[in-house]
């Protein structure tokens, strides 16, 4: 018997150890996702021109249904290719076509529970998700979703550009997390995080490439890590901090997100999926800046009920504060909108008090009679954090909101941007949700401010315009901290924040101090077409172009002439230079027009060779920056013509802080 034993546990041990392994790889051959399953465990790894991006890193899902991280088995795999071409108006391009190869994993617990992980491998992009379906016993029909272990396992050699969260309730009038915390650059990724709590998404990263037998090319790797397809029907995510041998993990909301409402985890209906998991992959910064993975895996979830209209807007609050929401100011910013051509201005926080419902529908009577529409501000909540502006408790309950979405209809208001959201938590989610499917239904845009990342909103959400949830514009005027700072952060957003998801910075800002009178207060240490360049560089279909009306008579007329034509949609984007925190070009189509904007963040000038095949031969026009003189805080523009050669070269030179324009 004893000898029985024995053999019966040797003939059982290789098969405990042995590994199933799938592989898919992107329709070009480069990019490569190995899952396997081994001793119970799923994981996968990455490779890119055959140099491995991510060891192996963890599957999985803990579920009242059942624990999807260990004793699992691969039931089933099935490989096959997706295709689809789609239009968009409100993002980076207009034409899309997505080509990829998939790969479906069916695992079962040991208790019979299946799971299903679906990966679509593109030529630069990973997506993935959990899909849970009902048990042995065609029962229950819904899941908690408590905890995932899906893990992102980076050599410590890597290095990140990546954004700290921040414990809930915090800051100022416990509006925290708002993410706005500030990027660290090219960070080793086991640096702990700065409040202990991990990342907000998306997270980039940096590998230097090594030399194999497969890819003897020298320079980086680059990743970017994110995810999409978060709706109501799920909780927002972020990674935790780096843990050596396992790497960064998805972790959930806090339990103090929300002013402590609502779970940490999600509840699904069966059967479900999870949102999508993100990875786009790249020998250069290109495939960072262009991926359409955010939109490439996602259909929309309702029609839209107008022909929304993209454009720009002025805004008073940015330089004129609290104060300027009253009647006549606003008047001044309607009039500077109708002179600029611009089709939207924004009123800020505390109209309601300021103006009033009342005035409000005389103040939109006459932006109409300006062929201006008006936008709106409005608190997202009361009841979870203690920002104290109005409109307060109306957003968040359905019955108001739906009632001022009436009126707003009905006297002409075409936008709202809602601010001071509570985290990450599904209840959350579903409150964004619930904002922009019911503005859908009485025609209004939806800008959010104070918010979470959208996760693919352009093409869920016909109406969604755009989003902050980034340390934006209004740190500029609040500390000349921040004014010094706004190169760096404006160059990490093309290669971040903005990669990933229309991005209302809140504005090129023109006034050279930031007050009223212009004379005031710290002065802004970025050039005026460092400003107009942002425009470019930055992408928000409804776009904030930070004007005061004094700026009509002190800005030189080349300027204006720029500012009023500037466009706000795009049909193809294009990376052509640059390094995060340090200076970005992008090149930019509409129609048959190319506009290239690039930005300096550093206070030395670059000068660059830049290749731009769209304007070969051809001689365009070139706004750039004069040196600085002694004691010049922002120097002098210039407008000048460029001719570059037939190779589509162009040398040029970025002043510190400055900018250049080609078009």
């Amino acid at each position: 018997m004893k000898k029985f034993i024995i053999y019966a546990c040797a003939l059982l041990a290789p098969a405990m150890l042995w590994a199933e392994d799938k592989t898919v790889t992107s329709p070009d051959g480069k990019l490569a996702v190995t899952v396997s399953v081994e001793n119970g465990l799923a994981s996968y790894t990455v490779a890119y021109n055959g140099q491995q991006v991510l060891g192996r890193s963890a599957l999985g899902l803990r579920t009242n249904l059942g624990d999807f991280t260990k004793e699992l088995t691969l039931q089933e795999s099935k490989t096959g290719t997706t295709k689809k071409d789609y239009t968009m108006t409100r993002t980076k391009q207009s034409q899309f076509h997505y080509e990829a190869n998939t790969l479906a994993l069916k695992l079962q617990t040991a208790k019979k529970v299946p799971m299903t992980i679906d990966f679509y491998v593109s030529n630069n992009d990973i997506a993935f998700r959990y899909q849970l379906g009902r048990g042995p016993k065609d029962n229950p029909r819904c899941a908690v979703i408590e905890s995932e272990i899906t893990s992102f396992n980076f050599p410590e050699e890597t290095r990140s550009f990546i954004c700290p969260q921040i414990t809930p309730m915090t800051g100022w009038e416990r509006t925290k997390p708002s993410y706005e915390e500030e990027y660290k650059p090219d960070v080793p990724v086991n640096t702990k995080s700065q409040f202990g709590v991990g990342y907000t998404f998306p997270c980039l990263f940096r590998q230097e490439v090594k030399e194999t037998g497969i890819s003897k090319s020298a320079g980086n790797i680059w990743v970017q890590i994110s995810e999409t397809g978060v709706t109501s029907d799920y909780c927002g995510s972020r990674l935790s901090d780096y843990e050596a041998g396992k790497g960064y993990t998805v972790a959930y909301p806090q339990a103090g997100e929300n002013n402590g409402f609502g779970s940490t985890s999600a509840t699904i209906m069966l059967p479900g999926a999870t949102p999508w998991r993100t990875i786009t992959v790249g020998n250069s910064l290109k495939p960072i800046v262009e991926t359409t993975v955010q939109f490439d895996v996602l259909e929309p979830l309702y029609k839209a009920t107008e022909d929304y209209k993209p454009g720009r807007y002025t805004w008073s609050w940015i330089i004129w504060q609290d104060d300027a929401t009253v009647y006549d100011d606003q008047v001044q910013f309607i009039d500077l909108a109708a002179a600029m051509g611009y089709e939207y201005c924004l009123v800020d926080a505390l109209w309601d008090t300021q103006i009033g419902y009342d005035r409000m529908e005389e103040l939109a009577k006459y932006a109409r009679s300006k062929n201006v529409s008006l936008m709106l501000w409005y608190n997202s909540n009361g009841a979870e954090n203690d920002a104290p502006q109005g409109p307060r408790g109306v957003m968040s309950n359905s019955i108001k909101r739906k009632q001022d979405m009436a009126w707003m209809k009905r006297i002409g208001v075409k936008a709202i941007k809602v601010d001071f959201f509570g985290g990450d938590k599904q209840e959350t989610m579903r409150l964004y949700e619930e904002i922009l499917s019911d503005a859908n239904d009485y025609g209004i845009q939806v800008i959010f401010h104070g918010c979470t990342l959208p996760r693919g909103w352009e093409r869920l959400y016909p109406n969604y315009a755009g989003s902050e949830a980034a340390l934006a514009s209004e740190n500029v005027y609040f500390t000349d901290y921040h004014a010094k700072k706004e190169g760096f952060e404006m160059t990490m957003h093309p290669f971040s924040r903005n990669a990933v998801g229309s991005f209302d910075w809140g504005g090129m800002l023109m006034n050279h101090h930031m007050s009223r009178d212009n004379k005031s207060r710290h002065p802004r240490y970025t050039s005026d077409v460092f400003e107009m360049a942002t425009a470019i560089t930055n992408q928000c279909s409804v776009n904030c172009v930070a004007m005061c009306p004094n700026n009509l008579t002190d800005l030189p007329q080349f300027e204006l002439d720029f500012l009023r034509q500037v466009p706000t949609t795009w049909d193809e984007t294009c990376f052509i230079d640059g390094y995060p925190t340090r200076y970005a070009v992008i090149a930019r189509r509409t129609g048959d027009q190319w506009y290239v904007g690039g930005i300096n963040g550093t206070d030395e000038p670059i000068t660059l060779t830049l290749q731009l095949p769209m304007f070969a031969g051809q001689t365009v026009k070139y706004y750039t920056d004069e040196a600085k003189k002694p004691g010049e805080i922002i120097p002098n523009s210039i407008l000048k013509e460029l001719k570059v050669n037939k190779k589509g070269e162009a040398k040029v030179t970025i002043q510190p802080m400055g900018g250049i324009i080609l078009m």
